[in-house]
């Protein structure tokens, strides 16, 4: 597979979630803009993933049904058009339903990643998901960064005007340059292809380890990045928004471990790698135990959480991809909806041990999280197509 074509993939997947996540440092100017109040606001983070998830179950598995070439081009065309009405949208209304299809459209990444697999050669296919998945990991981690210097250059609206733009760049770009793949022989009807993700899910073991892996890791990610905003902005720090923000930039450690990830999973080590991965999760977690009095524990935790993460996920999906290849598109739906309750989880928990115990009750939850996920690593189940 061509470098070009992974570096296109990469750009693709990375420009196209980032549409998930613009509108989280821009909450308090549209409340204000729109005349709702901030908890109001906070809905359009809940209706873009919603739509997000919609998405997940009903859309991605297509890619198993149709040619993967027309279904992200039109998914992203589809973007386009949401991001456009989220640039002039009247009312707050308009603005959650835009956003809503902009998580149902979003959802293309999550095409590209198994298609990309699809084309990769047996002996380079983790290398190449880990490529890829960089980039997917890049644009979630400089979304925020980018939306809100355009939002301070030209407002509010100006990042999904141009948002809009880039995805119908991609759209042709992607339409022109991707391989025509036929979907394969003796296809399922859409309902049969829904039905059949829960049936991969009872018949594959190392299918549900891996969604356990998964939900586990994300837990604990979802987790901090939550609560991490309260320990900044409170009395120990008492930073502004702005360089709260900059922390995520130390979780860019974790778009270089995604290659080294693939390539440990192409040499055959995917459960060593895994372990390994596991425990550099809960020693980010003994590290970030100790950041309400240090903020060199802080930053070096995050960068050591981050990389445990990350390497887990290419892991995961490297794993995934090689147990049945004509159904990779349904696999990644099974995974990604079980590591997107994660996420929910982790959000939700930290929430409630912040109020209840603060950071440290937030490094606790954390710590449990990540151990549970290190002990995952010692069952072993019977394999019908791949290694744990």
């Amino acid at each position: 597979m061509s470098s070009r074509l992974v570096l296109l993939l990469a750009v693709a997947c990375g420009a196209t979630v980032a549409n998930l996540y613009y509108a989280q440092p821009l909450l308090d100017t549209i409340a204000g803009a729109l005349n709702v109040s901030s908890g109001t606001a906070g809905l359009l983070v809940t209706a873009t993933q919603a739509g997000y998830v919609t998405g997940l179950v009903l859309i991605v598995p297509l890619g198993d049904l149709l040619q993967r070439r027309k279904l992200v081009s039109r998914l992203l065309v589809l973007d386009a058009l949401a991001l456009a009405v989220a640039a002039v949208s009247p009312s707050f209304g308009v603005l959650a339903a835009a956003l809503a299809v902009v998580g149902v459209s979003s959802v293309a990444a999550q095409v590209l990643v198994p298609f990309a697999s699809s084309l990769a050669a047996e002996d380079e296919r983790g290398r190449v998901v880990g490529q890829v998945m960089s980039g997917l990991i890049l644009g979630i981690l400089l979304a925020r960064t980018v939306s809100g210097f355009v939002a301070e250059l030209g407002g509010w609206r100006a990042i999904y005007g141009l948002a809009a733009g880039a995805m119908l760049v991609l759209a042709v770009v992607l339409r022109r340059t991707l391989p025509v793949v036929k979907p394969p022989e003796g296809r399922l009807g859409y309902g049969g292809l829904l039905r059949s993700v829960g049936a991969l899910i009872r018949e594959e073991p190392v299918l549900r380890l891996r969604m356990v892996f998964g939900f586990l890791s994300m837990l604990t990610f979802s987790g901090f990045w939550t609560s991490i905003a309260f320990l900044l902005s409170g009395p120990d720090y008492g930073y502004s928004e702005a360089v709260i923000g900059l922390f995520s930039l130390a979780g860019l450690a974790g778009v270089a471990m995604a290659a080294v990830a693939g390539r440990v999973a192409d040499a055959g080590h995917q459960l060593a790698g895994t372990r390994f991965a596991a425990a550099a999760t809960l020693a980010g977690w003994g590290l970030l135990a100790l950041a309400a009095h240090s903020l060199a524990a802080l930053l070096i935790g995050i960068v050591i959480l981050d990389l445990g993460v990350q390497a887990t996920q290419i892991l995961n999906q490297s794993v995934i991809f090689r147990l049945r290849p004509e159904a990779r598109s349904r696999l990644n739906t099974a995974y990604m909806t079980c590591y997107f309750a994660g996420a929910v989880s982790g959000s939700a928990g930290a929430s409630f041990a912040w109020e209840h115990g603060g950071w440290a009750a937030v490094s606790a939850a954390g710590a449990i999280g990540a151990t549970l996920g290190l002990l995952a690593t010692a069952v072993r189940v019977r394999v019908r197509s791949a290694s744990t």
